[in-house]
């Protein structure tokens, strides 16, 4: 394009008309470009103006200079960088950032090949979770280390040219810092155990050093692929043992090597050359360790004696008023445990009065962690608790009221925060969605009677359909034997023996009826809209199905979604995964009103999260509402609210999870296609027809 036509494009774009922005120098930059360049130049000039005209005008200005300079990927992260701070500072930082390209330039490999912690979190999240020991969380913080409690991994990891390298130096250094709560690096007292030494930070770090190569070692054992990458990252960068350091490495490489041989040898390694840090080594903060260990040590003692008291009660029954209470002082422990940590496996058992009993898995989480702080379960820990020893308050972390959270000048603390997709920018808007799970308020009124009453004969027509859906089978084609004959099969079996091949003996169909592995969660639209008759039809339907659902065993989920903004984003819990279907839950559908508007990606994203932690072969996410996306005076409605939810179904599948929505919209077909696929939706007239189509939607999506 040549500078007229520019200067028209650029005009239009940044409202030159209005701001008396003068675009004329700026286009005869663009104009002396490429056209690629120039086309990937004024793609990013709509982008940002989608964010701010302001912003958009001086990347504008700036940007045709810097072409040369950088390259495609590091120039996008610049633009995107100020437009996440203008959304978390303002414009006055978000103008900074766009003064600062020469910082961006000198950062080329960590913004071109670097992996952000926002992108791997997730993944990384699953990782830790699937490995053994105490559960983990990784969060984002200054330097790269554990303590014991959460993994801290900086921003942005870049010491590659290669993205996926950049991953798998992420990965090899979230397992060592898991390594080392696993294998009882934090066992001892650092701190103390380096301050009889003349340099107590170098025998710090000598001691990191002694630990990276046990701990090495235990990953090779346990995760064999990854310690492959370790050693080829290692290798790249040209990292190894330093000279001396031969026959310690070997010593620490034994399967029976654990603390004792490291602090054994440190007095060694300090008369060798310094250890220098291998790339995912990360550092070791005693301080941070110890602080976690003191928050940590007497709150699990106490939750494992009560939970413990409890299992004394299950077993023997509720202590007669009479009884005396027992002291657990003195009284001799009547339960034992007996870890078996070998192989990396760590298998426990727990007996009461010398018989074996199976823990529940909140005791065997406890037990495990108590465990990893002392490679043993201290006697005093297995001692019940006596009846009103420990006030229940202060056993577990006592989250804050949501809505005396929301009242006055907001804050968000506690809150869980969830990207939005921003059409226009063409990129995520970071943690900009507040949200909170809170409880529906249960209603103890005769709306439940009154329904299963008024659906008597519908509540039994849904039974049957769904006792037979549960045992219902499945064909299996090709079999070696079965109840019918395979047409097909047997047409190509002919097929092949009339041209001379060997005949195949898989010829039958056998009926299999498969074990069920299924969780689904029910969204369930509480926007203003559905206030009257539509919210009094979603609370039959969901009293219906659950009466229905318990007759098939599947594991179901139900959350109302509704908020005002961004920044007031609510989910409000009916039933969990783990609930039993009960008067308590059946009084919270009683309970569901009426709330503000129907913001739905933090929603989809929130509830695909949930169906990802439940271990299941289907997962599906069932949304029931009355209309499109919209929300309050933020440009949510209309299309940006559509594609935000489009984007989040995407991640839900990617995640595979199977989205499909119910919804009585007569305007829905405008969209819902482009939001959920031609398949994944049905329109009804009247919400009150959902009773009668459930069963086939359900039989649909879980077959």
């Amino acid at each position: 394009m040549n500078s007229e036509a520019i200067t028209l494009l650029l005009e239009d774009l940044l409202e030159a008309d209005f701001s008396f922005r003068k675009v004329g120098p700026a286009a005869d930059l663009l104009a002396a470009l490429s056209e690629s360049e120039q086309n990937f130049l004024l793609a990013w000039v709509k982008r940002i103006a989608s964010t701010n005209l302001e912003v958009a005008w001086q990347f504008t200005r700036r940007a045709p200079a810097l072409v040369g300079r950088m390259d495609r990927r590091l120039m996008e992260a610049w633009a995107v960088g100020a437009c996440d701070t203008y959304d978390r500072e303002g414009l006055r930082q978000a103008l900074q950032v766009l003064e600062e390209a020469d910082h961006y330039a000198e950062r080329q490999l960590e913004m071109t090949a670097g992996v952000l912690f926002d992108d791997v979190a997730g993944v990384l999240g699953n990782f830790v979770r699937g490995l053994s020991g105490r559960r983990l969380r990784v969060e984002q913080g200054e330097g790269l280390y554990t303590d014991t409690e959460k993994i801290l991994l900086p921003g942005v990891i870049a010491r590659f040219p290669v993205v996926a390298d950049n991953f798998k130096l992420a990965k090899a250094a979230v397992a060592l810092l898991w390594a080392q709560t696993r294998f009882g690096t934090f066992r001892a007292d650092l701190a103390v155990a380096c301050s009889d030494f003349p340099d107590p930070q170098r025998a710090l770090r000598q001691f990191h050093g002694l630990e990276t190569l046990r701990l090495s070692a235990c990953i090779a054992r346990e995760l064999p692929g990854l310690h492959r990458d370790m050693e080829r990252l290692k290798s790249q960068l040209g990292e190894g043992l330093p000279v001396g350091w031969e026959a310690i490495a070997q010593r620490l490489a034994q399967p029976e090597a654990d603390l004792e041989d490291s602090l054994t040898l440190l007095g060694d390694a300090l008369r060798l050359p310094d250890f220098t840090p291998w790339c995912f080594q990360g550092v070791l903060k005693p301080e941070a360790v110890a602080a976690a260990f003191a928050a940590r040590r007497e709150k699990e003692k106490a939750r494992l004696r009560v939970k413990l008291a409890e299992l004394l009660e299950e077993k023997r029954g509720p202590r007669s008023r009479d009884e005396a209470p027992r002291n657990p002082e003195n009284a001799a422990p009547e339960f034992a445990a007996e870890i078996n940590d070998e192989d990396g496996r760590m298998d426990m058992e727990i007996t009461l009065d010398g018989a074996p009993i199976a823990p529940p898995d909140d005791v065997k989480a406890l037990l495990s962690s108590v465990y990893l702080d002392f490679g043993e379960i201290p006697p005093e820990y297995l001692v019940p608790a006596g009846d009103g020893e420990y006030d229940p308050s202060l056993l577990y972390e006592q989250s804050a009221d949501p809505d005396s959270v929301w009242q006055g000048t907001y804050h968000e603390e506690g809150a869980l925060f969830y990207p939005e997709w921003d059409m226009g920018r063409e990129h995520y808007r970071k943690n900009w969605c507040v949200m909170r799970e809170k409880d529906v308020p249960p209603v103890h009124d005769g709306f439940c009677r009154e329904t299963l009453a008024k659906h008597a004969s519908l509540v039994k027509q849904l039974r049957k359909s769904f006792e037979a859906m549960r045992d219902e089978s499945r064909a299996l084609k090709r079999q070696t034997d079965g109840d019918e004959v395979d047409i097909d099969a047997l047409v190509e079996a002919l097929a092949d023996a009339k041209d001379g091949r060997e005949m195949s003996d898989r010829l039958f169909v056998r009926q299999h009826r498969a074990e069920r592995n299924i969780a689904v969660a029910f969204m369930v639209d509480m926007s203003g809209s559905t206030r009257g008759w539509i919210n009094e039809a979603e609370r039959e339907a969901l009293l219906l199905l659950c009466e229905a659902l318990e007759r098939l065993g599947d594991r179901y989920a139900i959350y109302g979604f509704s908020g005002t903004t961004r920044k007031r984003c609510e989910l409000f819990r009916v039933k969990t995964f783990d609930e039993p279907y009960g008067d308590e839950v059946k009084a919270r559908i009683s309970g569901i009103r009426a709330q503000e508007y129907t913001r739905m990606g933090f929603a989809i994203r929130h509830l695909s999260k949930l169906l990802n932690e439940v271990d299941a072969a289907t997962k599906v996410l069932i949304t029931l509402s009355d209309g499109r996306p919209d929300d309050y005076f933020d440009g949510y409605r209309g299309q940006y609210g559509i594609e935000d939810t489009r984007m989040a179904l995407l991640e839900s599948r990617r995640a595979g999870v199977h989205p499909f929505c119910i919804t009585i919209d007569r305007e829905a077909r405008d969209y819902l296609p482009h939001m959920y696929g031609a398949a994944r939706y049905i329109i009804l007239d009247d919400v009150r027809q959902l009773p009668f189509k459930v069963s086939d939607i359900y039989r649909r999506l879980t077959r």
